[in-house]
């Protein structure tokens, strides 16, 4: 039984969500691990949603440690069908400003130590990923932000997201290539969630906060931890708001979306015929197609 529909992550400066009633702590154990955190369920205007502070609710883990498929299994497990995800980013383009947020539409992966699926040990399946973000989620998100006019933000709707694996940031030639590559933005975090929330059939999308432009900007040495902490803290605060609005949203209309039936053509193997312990791991996910 779903104890919660929406699911929101939390990223650099979103530990928490001052908004939410009636809140309840979980700890929640998955066949993957413990998440980050322990699960914060609470009441957002009426809505029933789950919270994660995706580094900690003290920010105590680097993005290379996340334990992404924890975090994704557990939201699964609470009945998470639409997970939206905020994220603090580095912009890659001169229009997209601090402060401003952006509803990326594509990923690229430069990752290199992130296990970014629940298969293997003897299934395997192969998700469509073409298009990473629900678009129907997305929308949501960016009417939303639309709709609350909040001052110093503009919204960049689509876009392409470079997850890189850090924890040191880019270098200006690495940053100059993204930039060659048309991309807008780069951040350490949302690519092996949105993987995974894809082979979990829930419904993700990027809200990402732009803190600050990364090193390729010709002013970039003028700024400071000072500043780009205080962008942070600006931007969690739109971001609760953004966030309850689109739950608002969310909650009236819950769009279609296609990652709902993900695996319906991405699973391979004979599951009559595969492992039963890999069956039970990951009997969550294949319930529906045993």
């Amino acid at each position: 039984m779903a104890i919660a529909k929406i699911g929101i992550i939390g990223g650099s400066g979103l530990y928490q969500m001052a908004a939410l009633k009636d809140v309840e702590e979980m700890h929640i154990d998955t066949p993957f691990g413990s998440p980050s955190d322990a699960l914060i369920l609470g009441d957002l205007d009426g809505v029933k949603v789950a919270f994660l502070a995706r580094h900690g609710r003290n920010h105590t883990l680097l993005p290379s440690e996340l334990p992404f498929r924890a975090n994704i299994y557990a939201m699964k497990q609470l009945g998470v069908e639409y997970l939206i995800s905020a994220s603090a980013v580095g912009s890659l383009q001169a229009q997209v400003k601090p402060l401003d947020m952006v509803v990326p539409d594509q990923f690229i992966d430069r990752t290199k130590n992130r296990i970014s699926t629940f298969f293997g040990e003897g299934i395997v399946a192969h998700i469509a990923f073409g298009e990473p973000i629900c678009q129907n989620l997305a929308a949501v998100l960016a009417e939303a932000i639309a709709s609350l006019n909040l001052p110093d933000v503009t919204l960049h709707r689509g876009g392409t997201y470079v997850c890189m694996e850090g924890p040191a940031f880019s270098t200006k030639a690495e940053s100059n290539l993204y930039r060659s590559w048309g991309a807008t933005i780069i951040g350490m975090t949302n690519l092996p969630e949105a993987k995974l929330a894809r082979e979990a059939e829930i419904a993700y999308a990027t809200l990402a906060l732009v803190t600050d432009y990364d090193c390729w900007h010709p002013d970039h040495d003028s700024v400071t931890v000072e500043m780009v902490i205080g962008n942070l803290q600006r931007n969690a605060v739109n971001a609760q708001k953004v966030i309850q609005e689109t739950v608002r949203r969310l909650s009236e209309n819950p769009p279609h979306s296609e990652a709902h039936s993900a695996l319906k053509y991405a699973i391979l193997t004979n599951l009559a015929k595969a492992p039963a312990a890999t069956k039970e791991k990951l009997a969550l996910l294949l319930q529906k197609y045993l």
